[in-house]
C-alpha cells in the first residue's frame, strides 16, 4: 500500500516497499524559494530516519520540468546577505542527500537547469528521458556562478575541464549529450522514464541494501581522502559488512545454491 507520509505545498513523499518517491510540485517550472528548501530539508530528515526506506526517487509532477532552479524574482528581491545564507542552507540540505544512507535517484522527465541540476547532482544517480529537454548550468548568464554545488559536484562528476566549459559558457545539453559525458547515468524513452527508474529502484531495494548503503559511503567519503586512507576506510566498512546478518545470509545462500533472504542488517 502506498502512503503519503508527508504532503506540503511544494512536495509530496510517498512510501511503498522500501522506496520513497519525492514528488516536486512547486509551480509550473518548479522554480523554488526558501519555503521549498525548508520543506525539502524536512522531507530528507524524515526519510533518513526511516529504516524501512532503502531507495529514494526524486521526481517532478510538473509537465516539461524537473526544475528550473531558484526563483529569479525571489533572489532579485533579497539582499546579498540573505542570498548567501540561502545558498548555504541549500548546500547543507543537499549534502544530507549526498550523505544519506539511502540510494537517491533523480528521475529527470523535463528541463533540468541551474539549481534544478544542482539538486540532481546531489543524488547518487541521474536517469533522464530522451525527450526531457535541456540540462545544464546557465548561471553565468545572470552574472553569478552555480552556488549550490554546481561548480564542485559537476567537476567531480565529469572532470574539471568539462565542468569549467559548461559553467563558463552556460551551455545546455540534450539528454544524449549529457549521457555522453556521464552527467546522467541512463537515458530511457520518454514514455518509460518514470517506470524504468522505479523498476531500477525496486531492484536495488530487493537486494543487500545494507551493503549498498556502505558501498555508497565508501565511494562518497573515500573520494575526499588520500587513496591509502580511503583503502583503509573501505576495509573498515568491509569489516562491518562481514559481521552483518546479510553477509552471513549471502554466503550461506551461495553455498546452499538458493536465493538469499536479505533483511538489510
Amino acid at each position: 500500500m502506498t502512503t503519503a507520509s508527508l504532503q506540503t505545498k511544494t512536495l509530496t513523499v510517498k512510501k511503498e516497499n522500501g522506496i520513497a518517491e519525492v514528488h516536486l510540485h512547486i509551480n509550473k517550472s518548479n522554480a523554488y524559494d526558501l519555503e521549498f528548501y525548508r520543506e525539502l530539508n524536512a522531507a530528507i530528515d524524515d526519510i533518513r530516519f526511516d529504516t524501512d526506506i532503502k531507495v529514494v526517487v526524486l521526481m517532478s509532477d510538473m509537465p516539461g520540468f524537473f526544475s528550473s532552479g531558484a526563483n529569479i524574482a525571489f533572489l532579485k528581491a533579497a539582499d546579498p546577505r540573505f542570498k548567501t545564507q540561502f545558498c548555504l542552507f541549500c548546500n547543507e540540505t543537499l549534502d544530507k542527500i549526498a550523505r544519506s544512507p539511502q540510494i537517491w535517484i533523480a528521475c529527470l522527465e523535463g528541463h533540468t537547469v541551474g539549481g534544478g541540476l544542482e539538486m540532481a547532482l546531489a543524488c547518487d544517480l541521474r536517469f533522464m528521458g530522451d525527450k526531457a529537454g535541456k540540462i545544464g548550468l546557465p548561471e553565468i548568464t545572470l552574472g553569478v556562478l552555480a552556488g549550490t554545488g554546481g561548480t564542485q559536484r559537476l567537476a567531480r562528476l565529469v572532470g574539471h575541464s568539462k565542468a569549467l566549459d559548461l559553467n563558463i559558457t552556460g551551455e545546455l545539453l540534450t539528454p544524449q549529450e549529457a549521457l555522453d559525458i556521464q552527467l546522467v547515468d541512463r537515458v530511457f524513452p520518454q514514455e518509460e522514464i518514470r517506470e524504468k527508474t522505479l523498476e531500477y529502484a525496486r531492484n536495488i531495494a530487493s537486494k543487500a541494501t545494507y551493503a549498498a548503503s556502505n558501498i555508497k559511503l565508501s565511494i562518497m567519503n573515500g573520494k575526499e581522502m588520500p587513496l591509502n586512507v580511503a583503502i583503509r576506510y573501505e576495509g573498515e566498512l568491509q569489516n562491518l559488512l562481514f559481521r552483518s546478518k546479510d553477509a552471513q545470509e549471502g554466503l550461506s545462500a551461495f553455498l546452499e545454491k538458493r536465493k538469499p533472504n536479505w533483511i538489510g542488517q
